[in-house]
């Protein structure tokens, strides 16, 4: 077998494996469209804040004695109270993740939780920036494309 049979016999094999490799991943695209990753990302990173938000209440919505504790001596925010950083933050760790399951107010909710993250990365916790950084996709992701058709956004034509 001369040179150049052996170069067209690999050419075809890889341009082979190219179309192949091309038509599996068109069907994936297919498959896992927008609607199935909005939902896994809303519903991910809804339950990442709202089972923090779980450790800092009792009951409902009772503001935990070590909850004011921590915002006092480790999240130590500037600008903002412990009391009422820890008030907000409490809140908002479970509004904004039921409105992302819910997927009302998608876009919104997001960018709340996103500035939440930012916070937490520049304030709180500064060298956990590979956690932020795959919290802050997730939300940067339902920011930028909203919250698929199975959501309240949808059906009200909020999106």
């Amino acid at each position: 077998m001369n040179h150049s049979a052996v170069v067209s016999t690999t050419a075809v094999r890889s341009d082979g494996l190219r179309a192949h490799w091309n038509a599996v991943a068109g069907s994936l695209s297919r498959w896992i469209g927008h609607d199935v990753l909005a939902i896994a990302s809303r519903i991910s990173i809804a339950a990442i804040f709202f089972l923090s938000g779980r450790t800092k209440v009792e009951g409902l919505l009772a503001i935990t004695d070590g909850t004011y504790e921590l915002f006092r001596s480790e999240y130590k925010l500037p600008f903002v109270p412990p009391e009422i950083a820890a008030h907000l933050a409490a809140y908002a760790e479970h509004l904004f993740p039921a409105l992302l399951v819910l997927g009302l107010f998608t876009r919104l909710s997001a960018l709340a939780l996103l500035g939440m993250t930012l916070t937490i990365q520049v304030f709180v916790y500064p060298d956990a920036w590979p956690t932020h950084l795959s919290w802050a996709a997730l939300l940067l992701y339902l920011i930028g494309r909203g919250a698929g058709a199975l959501s309240f956004d949808k059906f009200l034509k909020l999106a």
